[in-house]
């Protein structure tokens, strides 16, 4: 096993630690504490537990112990003023607080001087400058605390997003490694990105520590590393100063880009934010399950943000997203009911008038007009929030692009951000798009995946079948109806699809329901 942290490896194979490509000189004693800190460093540990182990239960005394912990720390560049990575706690132990990434010993870790093993990158890399940000690590022990850590790292990737000199990957794809022992070298690799920045976050009542690195994933240099401690009331502040400095160190490579930002004003209380956090978990947690208590969860929690900040845009366009979510999704009363759009829509509107430079307010209107059949309009709002933030992440705008006539750009703007998000189920958009130009092959491969990853959404199914249908398989087209009925049995062409999808172009139109009805779907 080897622990990386900062600059360092401790390989406990080898016995060995190094800073940077430099080995360092320990003593076997010392190099034992230093393990055993690392090894229990999710808990303090007292001076008994040393001696016992360390030391085999020998007498040690206090100036002994004081003088071995301080070695430690010259070892690995900390001081006893600075205490940055191994703590004393007085009265109570020692721990050991930085942020430590496990490699098996059979692994690569950055920095080695030989190859990875790897077969080389997958994806190229692009032409600007190129970041994933992976899930920071939760360590203040209490998991109802994890979605604190995921939602200052999805701040994080929106705040780099909004330049469209870098290449951010979404989120998505980068929590893919959440919890797991990785190779940045490797990340860099399946993500295709030059920089990867990983990071951990402590909280401990009213106070958070956030520790955070970026690493260049093409050597596995460390560029930077700082840790932050504040006031929870000051968390925008933090974050602001991680994004600044992440951008400060790849300003090299754009020093020609106006480093200009558009903040959405924070909430007025720390608390309406820590609950926005816990709504965007909760909708996280439907958008994989599409269980109507998690998107009622949602809601409960938007609505406790709304009651102390009444005029956060974020929580209103979240809000918007969870009324669009049960009009679609067949899940209780509100499918496909006219009064629970026109809700969606009020929200959405909102949160624009709130904050009209919110990407994400932009999105959500735009997704409320695709629903409502006004092309025009959510192709203006979708292009907004674009012009806003020219990495945003926008799934639904390839439904307005379909609809409104234009598959053919719906195709690259999906598939770009297939390239940003490269582990996100291939969207069933993409299929309808390759369907509605008639590339009814390419749509079977897209489709055929799609049901397989997502199988609760019902219109997948429908688009596969009206598929099979064109190509002439009237058997598969039969068996994806019955998948449609057995999970919606009261679906009608009329009553169901004609109600949620309209084409702008009436040759669209035609062609798609003509395909519907092929199948053998129930008129």
């Amino acid at each position: 096993m080897r622990y990386l942290f900062e600059d360092c490896v401790l390989d406990i194979d080898k016995r060995e630690l190094r800073r940077g490509a430099n080995a360092v000189s320990i003593a076997p004693r010392v190099f034992d504490l230093l393990d055993y800190l690392i090894r229990n460093r999710d808990r303090v540990v007292s001076k008994d537990d040393l001696v016992s182990t360390v030391w085999q239960g020998r007498i040690v005394s206090d100036a002994a112990l004081t003088t071995r912990l301080n070695a430690a720390r010259s070892a690995i560049g900390d001081s006893g003023e600075e205490q940055r990575l191994i703590k004393t706690l007085p009265r109570k132990g020692f721990r050991f607080v930085g942020l430590v990434q496990e490699i098996p010993g059979a692994g690569r870790l950055p920095g080695d001087e030989t190859s990875v093993g790897s077969p080389g990158p997958t994806l190229s890399l692009p032409d600007k400058p190129s970041i994933a940000v992976l899930a920071f690590t939760n360590l203040s022990g209490d998991r109802e605390h994890e979605y604190l850590a995921d939602g200052i790292v999805d701040d994080v990737i929106t705040e780099l997003s909004r330049f469209s000199e870098l290449f951010v990957i979404a989120r998505n794809s980068s929590f893919q490694y959440k919890g797991k022992a990785i190779d940045v070298r490797q990340v860099g690799r399946d993500l295709g990105v030059r920089y990867v920045l990983e990071g951990s976050i402590r909280r401990a009542g009213d106070r958070v520590r956030i520790s955070a690195q970026l690493i260049d994933a093409t050597t596995g240099a460390h560029r930077w590393a700082e840790h932050y401690d504040r006031n929870l009331e000051d968390v925008f502040a933090v974050q602001d100063e991680v994004v600044r400095t992440i951008v400060a160190i790849l300003a090299a490579h754009v020093r020609k880009a106006e480093i200009e930002r558009t903040r959405a004003k924070p909430p007025n209380s720390w608390r309406a934010y820590d609950y926005y956090l816990q709504a965007a978990d909760a909708l996280a947690s439907f958008d994989k399950s599409a269980n109507v208590e998690d998107l009622y969860q949602t809601r409960s929690l938007i609505q406790r943000s709304l009651a102390i900040d009444a005029n956060y845009a974020p929580s209103y366009a979240i809000l918007a997203y969870t009324y669009d979510a049960a009009w679609i999704s067949a899940l209780d009363s509100d499918f496909l009911n006219p009064g629970v759009l026109d809700q969606a829509h009020q929200f959405a509107r909102k949160a624009v008038q709130l904050d009209s430079n919110l990407p994400l307010a932009h999105a959500s209107l735009g997704l409320v007009l695709t629903l409502k059949h006004e092309h025009d309009g959510s192709i203006a709002s979708f292009e907004r929030a674009i012009a806003l933030n020219p990495n945003y992440v926008c799934w639904q705008f390839g439904a307005a692009l379909v609809l409104a006539g234009n598959s053919s750009r719906a195709i690259k703007v999906l598939e770009a951000y297939m390239r940003l998000d490269p582990f996100y189920a291939p969207p069933g958009l993409l299929g309808l798009a390759h369907y509605m130009l008639r590339h009814y092959s390419e749509a079977l491969s897209v489709l055929r995946e799609f049901v397989s990853q997502v199988p609760n959404f019902w219109a997948g199914h429908v688009w596969l079948a009206a598929t099979y249908a064109q190509l002439g398989q009237p058997r598969e087209a039969r068996a994806a109806v019955a998948e449609v009925l057995r999970r919606l049995p009261n679906y009608t062409i009329s009553g169901t699809s004609r109600r949620l999808i309209a084409f702008k172009d009436p040759k669209d139109d035609k062609h798609f329901f003509d395909g519907l009805r092929k199948a053998g779907l129930p008129e």
